[in-house]
């Protein structure tokens, strides 16, 4: 559905329910808050706040992550923890203090609430604010709900023209954005993506329309690197090949650019060996830009990086994105919706989970549909 101008404001009817995991790597479907009684009382929603409706979220690398390994760096699964921030739904309820929304509006939802009070957050970059309460990171409570109360500033009005899936994907469109505007990618840059999965391919679209070229996308499977060529046929795909060196994958690379060396890599994975590989294939004076999630601690070529004035420069979830992410895709220069591959219920989300985390499943975006 591309328009929900024709229909009703969503009353809530069905029990919330949330998608859960533990520190035991258990995945389940229970009740969540607020209950249908909560959403009934005055008192519910606090000044600034809105009750929204989700209609669509995507699971996300960092939610497969929680559910199996039960942490990413410092933030480590405590207890039973709701999951899912790549959200979008209507809004069902205001607080009376909300004059910016009202009651149907589209939104997607930006999962963070940051303290306003941080330098961080007074010079504008609150992605960097320590007191952040960033939804789905624990302890925090995410999105994977039926209902979910929150503050109307982080909530974007979507136009009529955008669908569900398109609202939920903007979330890691803002990654992409973010990345891009940091790392200073410039028309006709040679760029070089490490990895294939959503980042990875959102990236891809996005320095593709920004004008890069050549642009060359890795990854090690062969199916992820089909679909990146269908996503943007003008990309060269390399297959990186278990085992060889850092000096050989960056021969490659140069290769299919035509022996041109790339001015910036932006590296998707946080795997090791593809930083390094990125570190080898740049040119003196260029960049790797990390927007991939790995271990606490890596190796990396300090003196290849030193004697060719290689930036390796780092980037943390995303600030200011939203607007620039809803113009992108209203105006069809940033197409999302390829990326979604697979369709689920929320009562389905266990079986949503496992597709999105098993690599023959061929999932590149999982969706869950939290009401229909």
């Amino acid at each position: 559905m591309s328009s929900t101008t024709t229909e009703t404001v969503v009353k809530p009817s069905k029990p919330n329910i949330g998608v859960y995991t533990n520190p035991q790597h258990e995945l389940w479907v229970a009740d969540a808050a607020p209950s249908l009684e909560d959403l009934d009382k005055e008192d519910n929603l606090k000044p600034g706040e809105v009750t929204i409706a989700v209609k669509s979220t995507g699971i996300c690398g960092s939610d497969v992550h929680f559910w199996h390994a039960g942490r990413i760096g410092p933030m480590v699964v405590t207890d039973s923890h709701i999951l899912g921030h790549e959200s979008c739904g209507v809004i069902i309820r205001t607080h009376p203090s909300v004059t910016s929304l009202k009651l149907g509006d589209r939104v997607a939802i930006e999962p963070n609430i940051p303290c306003f009070a941080c330098e961080p957050c007074l010079t504008g970059r609150y992605n960097g604010c320590e007191s952040v309460e960033f939804l789905s990171t624990p302890p925090v409570p995410g999105l994977l709900r039926r209902y979910v109360n929150h503050p109307a500033v982080w909530c974007h009005k979507l136009p009529d023209s955008m669908t569900w899936e398109e609202g939920a994907l903007l979330e890691p469109l803002s990654v992409a954005l973010a990345g891009l505007q940091r790392a200073k990618v410039m028309l006709g840059d040679p760029v070089l993506v490490c990895g294939a999965g959503p980042i990875g391919l959102v990236t891809l679209a996005c320095v593709k329309a920004a004008g890069c070229e050549p642009l060359v996308v890795t990854d090690i499977d062969e199916g992820r690197l089909k679909f990146a060529k269908e996503l943007v046929p003008s990309a060269r795909t390399l297959k990186v090949e278990i085992g060889e060196s850092a000096e050989q994958f960056a021969a490659r690379v140069r290769e299919l650019m035509g022996g041109v060396e790339p001015s910036c890599a932006i590296e998707c994975t946080g795997v090791e060996s593809s930083i390094t590989g990125a570190i080898q294939a740049l040119k003196f004076g260029g960049k790797v830009f990390v927007t991939g999630v790995g271990r606490e601690e890596i190796k990396f070529p300090f003196m290849r990086c030193s004697t060719r004035e290689i930036d390796v420069q780092f980037q943390y979830r995303y600030a200011n994105t939203w607007p620039r992410a809803i113009r992108l895709v209203q105006g069809g220069v940033v197409d999302l919706r390829k990326l979604v591959t697979h369709k689920f219920k929320l009562e389905e989300a266990t079986e949503a989970f496992k597709t999105a985390a098993d690599v023959k499943s061929g999932a590149i975006k999982v969706m869950i549909q939290s009401l229909d």
